[in-house]
């Protein structure tokens, strides 16, 4: 059986065009973080008399909130508490992505093999790492706590799938439920939320999850076919099977089937 290889030249483009989409999301979301922050402040002072919003110096986790607990206060209304769930479930499926990658990277066939593979998945990390702390930095402005936990759903399907991992094929497909969902699950946020800087929050970060699905899907799919030798660049498209233009793009829009509730991932 041919061993399974990555060309690095497609890797090493990937990776950069995936940190280009994910700076720009950065930016949009730096935005946003600020903005929703302004925007709830005075609600803030109103549902607490002590404590106040304190401003962090870890880019993306900007704005992190010192307030307390709903049960010593005013309960916010029932879009805001939608709002805070949403938050601390995505915040919950990011945590969960970032340990999967992490115990990918830690995998021998992983570790010691391509190391453009390795400096992928540690980019990607870093990246749900950076979108964990954007949805946690939103919950707390709102009033909620962060959720530092795994999504629970998700995490049964992890541990269920982690003893079964043999090949980097099978910690790709693994990485493609966890990115669509997330991306899925952003998708459809952006109409449940009840502010337009968490719409933009959750808008600027979903197309980095479905980059993420996207480059996963083709990568699948050549090593599938024993054709990793097909990825390169400069590539002949004579060669290529004809499923290659669209395999890393299913579906015109993208679906929200399978999004997360708001509640899934929402701190207990």
């Amino acid at each position: 059986m041919p061993s399974e290889r990555i060309d690095t030249r497609l890797l090493e483009e990937l990776t950069e065009q995936s940190e280009d989409l994910n700076s720009d999301a950065v930016r949009i979301t730096r935005g946003a973080l600020i903005d929703f922050g302004q925007a709830v402040e005075p609600v803030q002072r109103r549902w607490w008399q002590r404590g106040g919003l304190i401003a962090g110096a870890g880019g993306l986790a900007a704005l992190w909130g010192a307030s307390r607990a709903f049960a010593d206060s005013a309960s916010p209304t029932a879009s805001v508490a939608n709002d805070i769930m949403a938050l601390q479930t995505a915040a919950s499926i990011e945590n969960l992505a970032v340990s999967v990658y992490q115990t990918a990277a830690g995998l021998p066939f992983i570790k010691d093999g391509n190391q453009t593979v390795v400096a992928f998945i540690t980019k990607t990390t870093a990246q749900h790492q950076a979108h964990a702390q954007a949805f946690n930095a939103a919950a707390t402005q709102a009033g909620g706590k962060a959720q530092n936990n795994p999504d629970p759903k998700y995490k049964a399907v992890v541990d269920q799938a982690l003893p079964t991992i043999k090949t980097p094929a099978d910690v790709v497909k693994l990485a493609i439920t966890l990115e669509d969902v997330a991306a899925q699950t952003y998708t459809k946020n952006v109409s449940q939320v009840s502010s337009a800087d968490l719409r933009k929050l959750f808008a600027s970060v979903a197309p980095v999850e479905a980059q993420h699905r996207a480059t996963l899907l083709a990568v699948q799919a050549l090593l599938a076919g024993n054709a990793a030798d097909l990825i390169t660049i400069p590539v002949d498209p004579a060669k290529l099977p004809a499923a290659a233009g669209s395999v890393g793009f299913p579906d015109a829009f993208y679906k929200t089937d399978n999004a997360s509730p708001i509640n899934e991932g929402a701190v207990q």
